[in-house]
C-alpha cells in the first residue's frame, strides 16, 4: 500500500455510515488550507475514485465552482456520474471557513450546507490533515517518523509534488527516519548523473526539472560539488569536471564509463583551457591537449616523408615516447586520437622493420614469416586503419612508407633470388587433395596470409582452428590460383596460347570458366554453392565467399579500414553454413598481395614485349627477350612470364597490387575449422500445416536439404506411421496422404525427420481436420 491507497482507504472510512445523524454521508469534505494535497487529488482521479475539485470551471478535470459543485452531487449534470460517496477537494479552504456560515465567503456559501449532510475528513481533534499530521500520527494516519525540522518540511513537500513519494510502499517507509536528506534523495537519487545529465543539455534540463527536483539539484550540488548550477553555469561544472578535485573524481569516472550517454559534455570540455606551464601537469581529461596533440603529431609524421629509413624509425620512435599515453586518454577511446592510435601500430613497424636477415631459401623465408614477420603487414594494416581523413591519411601513409616500403623491397629481393635459384616455386606440380564427407571447402578471393591470421581469431569462437600455409601458382592471380586451390586443381591443364592465366578443363581442354569449373566440382563430388544455399552437410561442397580482392583493386587504402567488415562477412557466411550442419571447414585462398602507401616503384616493360601485363606480371610475346625474373607459368612452363622487380609494378600508381614474386603475394594460407560436437543440432519450423480430406499439406522452414516428414500416432515410434509413403521435404514442402481412411478424426502428430531419422520438429494435429 503506498501513500495514495492509504489515504484513499482513510476516505473511504470516513465515507461509511455515520452513527451521529443516522445516515450515509452524502459527501465527504476534505479542506486543505495549505494546498498541500493537490497531487495525491490528481492521483485519487486518475485512479478512477469519485473526487470532484473546487477551482475555476473545467468539467473534463472534474472541477468548478461551489455552485457547479452542488449541482454534481445531485446528479443533475450530464457525463458527470459519481461512484459511491463522493469526495469534494476545498483547496484553499479549511474547515472553520465553512463552520461560521454568517462570515462564509460567499463563493463557499452554496457549500456551507454539505457539512450537514456530509462529513469532514480530518484528524480525530477536527483539525485539517496536513501531509506531516497524516504521515506521522497514529490516530488515523499512518504513525510514521518524521523529523519536524523546516528543511524537512520543505523536502515533503518536494517529493510529494514529484511523485516519487507517493509511489513508496508504507511498509517500506516505516522503520526509517524521514528527513529532508532522504526525501532529497528520491528525487535526485544519483547526483553524481544528474549534473552529466544537466551538462549535456542545461537550458532544457533546468526547464525539465522546474520545481522541486530542480531546487534539490541545485541544493546538492552546492553542498557535495562546491558550485552553484543557477549562477556558475555548465561552463564552470565543465572546468571543475577537468580539474578531477575531491567529488568531482567520481564525476569524471561515470563520464569515462559512459560518455556516449553525454554526448555534449566534450563540446564543453573542449573550451577549458588547460595550463601549459606545469610540463607534470596531468592535462588527459582536456581534450584540447589531445587536439593539440594531434596536431603536432600530424606535423612529425608527414615530416617522415623526407627522412631516410633510419631516420624515420628513429624519429617514430621518438614519437611513440611523446604521445603513445594519450591513446589511453578518454579522447582516444571516442575516436578523437585516430593518430596516437596509429602511431603505436607505426612504432611496431619500425621497431621490425630494421633487421636486413631474411634467409638463404624461400622455404627459410616463409617459416620466418610465418613466424613472426607476418605481423609487421599486420601492423602496417593498422596502422593505415585508423586514419579516416585526409590529413590523418597522408600523415599515417608518409610515415609507414618511409618505414615499411624499403623493408617490403628488401624482402622481396631476397625472395625472387631464392625463387630464381630455385627455379620456381611449384617444381613438384599441383598435388591432388581428398577431403573428407562432411567438408565443405570455401575459398576467399585474396586472403593474405596475416589477414587470415585475423580470420583465425574470429573463427576460433567456433571450434578448434589450425592454419597452414602453401604456394600459390605462378604467377599470383586469381584466374590461375583459384583453380591451382581447389579440389579439382589434379583436372586441370594450361596450354602455349593462353594468355590470361586462364587454364582449361585437361579432358577436353574448354576454357575454365565459371561454368565448366562448377560441372567439375559437382563430378568430383563437390555441390558448388551459390548465394546463401547452404546443401547437404553430410557431403562436401564448394562455397565461394569474401570480397578483399575485388575491394583492394577498387578502393586501394581504405582496404585496411574495411578489413574488420570483409571479415564478418565471411563469418557470417560460415555461421550460416554451421548452424545447416557442416561441421568441417577448409579455408583456402588464390594469393595474397601487396598494399603500399603513395603506390608501387614504376617499373618499365616495353610494350612490345609483351603479350599481357598485368601491374605485377606480364607474358611475354614468343620473340621477348626474358628478363632477369622470368619463368614459366605452372600450369604450362612453355607460356613465359616476366615478374616485375623487388616491388614495382608495370603499372604507375598501384597502391593494392599482385600477381608478382612475395611472400605477401605467394604464400597462401590455409585454414582448417572444425566444429564440436558431431552433427549440429539443426533448428526447424513447422511453418504449414493443412488437411485437404486425408492429403496433408506442409511446409517446414528453413527448406533445408535432406529432411523428411512423416505423420504417426506416436511421435517417437517409427513404426506407428499412418502415411502412404514418408516424403523429402523439397524446398521445404511435402504432401502426405494418409492410408487408411479408418484413420480420419484421429490425433496424431507430424514429424520433421533429419537424414538419419532423428526428430526435429513436431505439431499435434487431427487426421482430415
Amino acid at each position: 500500500m503506498n501513500l495514495r491507497e492509504a489515504v484513499s482507504r482513510t476516505l473511504k472510512e470516513a465515507g461509511k455510515f455515520n452513527r451521529s445523524v443516522q445516515a450515509q454521508p452524502e459527501a465527504i469534505l476534505w479542506t486543505d488550507a495549505e494546498c498541500q494535497w493537490e497531487p495525491v487529488v490528481k492521483a485519487l482521479q486518475a485512479s478512477g475514485r469519485s473526487v470532484l475539485r473546487l477551482g475555476d470551471y473545467s468539467p473534463d478535470a472534474l472541477q468548478g465552482p461551489a455552485i457547479w459543485l452542488k449541482c454534481a452531487l445531485a446528479g443533475k449534470l450530464d457525463g458527470v456520474v459519481l461512484d459511491g460517496v463522493p469526495v469534494v477537494y476545498l483547496p484553499g479552504v479549511s474547515r472553520a471557513d465553512l463552520r461560521a456560515i454568517e462570515s462564509c465567503p460567499r463563493h463557499l456559501q452554496p457549500l456551507a450546507e454539505l457539512q450537514y449532510r456530509g462529513v469532514f475528513w480530518t484528524q480525530v481533534n477536527a483539525k485539517d490533515w496536513t501531509l506531516n499530521a497524516f504521515l506521522t500520527s497514529k490516530n488515523g494516519g499512518l504513525g510514521l517518523d518524521v523529523a519536524q525540522d523546516q528543511a524537512t518540511q520543505k523536502a515533503l513537500l518536494r517529493a510529494l509534488s514529484s511523485g516519487e513519494l507517493m509511489d513508496k510502499s508504507v511498509e517500506e517507509l516505516r522503520g526509517r527516519l524521514i528527513d529532508a536528506a532522504w526525501l532529497d534523495s528520491l528525487l535526485a537519487p544519483n547526483p553524481t548523473r544528474d549534473i552529466l545529465v544537466w551538462m549535456n543539455d542545461a537550458k532544457a534540463i533546468e526547464g525539465a526539472w522546474q520545481g522541486g527536483r530542480w531546487e534539490v539539484f541545485v541544493s546538492r550540488c552546492r553542498k557535495d560539488f562546491g558550485f552553484d548550477p543557477a549562477k556558475d553555469g555548465e561552463l564552470t561544472a565543465a572546468e571543475k569536471l577537468a580539474a578531477r578535485t575531491g567529488s568531482w573524481v567520481a564525476v569524471w569516472e561515470l563520464y569515462k564509463d559512459a560518455h556516449s550517454s553525454f554526448p555534449a559534455v566534450v563540446d564543453l570540455l573542449s573550451r577549458v583551457q588547460y595550463s601549459v606551464g606545469d610540463l607534470f601537469a596531468d592535462t588527459s581529461a582536456y581534450p584540447k591537449a589531445n587536439d593539440e596533440g594531434e596536431s603536432e603529431l600530424r606535423y612529425r609524421l608527414n615530416a617522415s616523408s623526407a627522412m631516410t629509413a633510419a631516420q624515420a624509425r628513429a624519429a617514430i620512435l621518438d614519437a611513440e615516447k611523446q604521445h603513445g599515453e594519450r591513446r589511453c586518454w578518454l579522447w582516444a577511446q571516442m575516436g578523437k586520437a585516430p593518430l596516437a592510435r596509429a602511431l603505436g601500430h607505426l612504432a611496431f613497424v619500425a621497431q621490425h622493420t630494421e633487421a636486413a636477415a631474411f634467409g638463404n631459401s624461400f622455404e627459410s623465408q616463409a617459416e620466418r614469416y610465418r613466424e613472426e614477420a607476418w605481423r609487421v603487414d599486420a601492423e602496417a594494416l593498422q596502422a593505415l586503419a585508423q586514419a579516416h581523413t585526409k590529413a590523418d591519411q597522408d600523415a599515417v601513409a608518409a610515415a609507414l612508407r618511409a618505414v615499411y616500403l624499403p623493408w617490403l623491397e628488401a624482402s622481396s629481393v631476397a625472395f625472387q633470388k631464392a625463387v630464381a635459384e630455385a627455379g620456381g616455386l611449384n617444381p613438384g606440380g599441383v598435388s591432388k587433395v581428398s577431403d573428407p564427407a562432411g567438408t565443405c571447402v570455401v575459398f576467399v578471393d585474396g586472403l593474405r596470409f596475416d589477414v587470415a591470421q585475423m580470420l583465425a581469431s574470429r573463427l576460433g569462437a567456433m571450434g578448434q582452428v589450425a592454419l597452414s600455409s602453401g604456394w600459390t601458382s605462378l604467377p599470383s592471380v586469381t584466374a590461375s590460383g583459384k583453380a591451382w586451390v581447389s579440389p579439382v586443381a589434379n583436372l586441370i591443364a594450361g596450354k602455349a596460347d593462353d594468355a590470361d592465366f586462364g587454364p582449361n578443363v585437361a579432358e577436353t581442354m574448354k576454357p575454365l570458366n565459371t561454368y565448366n569449373f562448377r560441372k567439375l566440382l559437382a563430378d568430383a563430388g563437390y555441390e558448388p554453392l551459390s548465394g546463401s544455399e547452404v546443401g547437404d552437410p553430410t557431403g562436401k561442397a564448394w562455397v565461394e565467399c569474401g570480397d578483399l580482392d575485388h575491394f583492394g583493386h577498387e578502393h586501394g587504402l581504405r582496404l585496411a579500414r574495411d578489413i574488420d567488415s570483409q571479415l564478418a562477412e565471411i563469418v557470417e557466411r560460415l555461421q550460416a553454413l554451421a548452424e545447416a550442419g557442416w561441421r568441417r571447414f577448409r579455408i583456402v585462398t588464390d594469393h595474397g598481395w601487396l598494399l603500399v602507401p603513395g603506390g608501387l616503384p614504376k617499373a618499365e616493360l616495353a610494350k612490345s614485349q609483351a603479350e599481357t601485363r598485368w601491374g605485377r606480371c606480364a607474358v611475354l610475346k614468343d620473340s621477348a627477350t626474358a628478363t632477369p625474373l622470368t619463368f614459366g607459368w605452372d600450369w604450362c612452363p612453355q607460356v613465359q612470364i616476366a615478374f616485375a622487380p623487388g616491388i614495382a609494378s608495370f603499372v604507375a600508381g598501384a597502391e593494392y597490387a599482385h600477381g608478382g614474386l612475395s611472400l605477401q603475394e605467394c604464400l597462401v594460407p590455409e585454414l582448417t575449422l572444425e566444429l564440436e560436437g558431431g552433427v549440429s543440432e539443426t533448428k526447424v519450423s513447422i511453418s504449414k500445416l493443412a488437411w485437404r480430406g486425408l492429403r496433408c499439406n506442409v511446409e517446414v522452414l528453413p527448406p533445408l536439404p535432406g529432411l523428411k516428414v512423416d505423420i504417426r500416432t506416436k511421435a517417437a515410434a517409427e513404426d506407428s506411421s499412418i502415411v502412404a509413403v514418408v516424403k523429402d521435404l523439397v524446398e521445404g514442402k511435402a504432401s502426405l496422404a494418409v492410408a487408411d481412411d479408418a484413420n480420419e478424426g484421429a490425433a496424431a502428430v507430424l514429424v520433421v525427420l533429419d537424414s538419419q531419422g532423428k526428430l526435429l520438429a513436431k505439431m499435434n494435429t487431427t487426421v482430415g481436420e
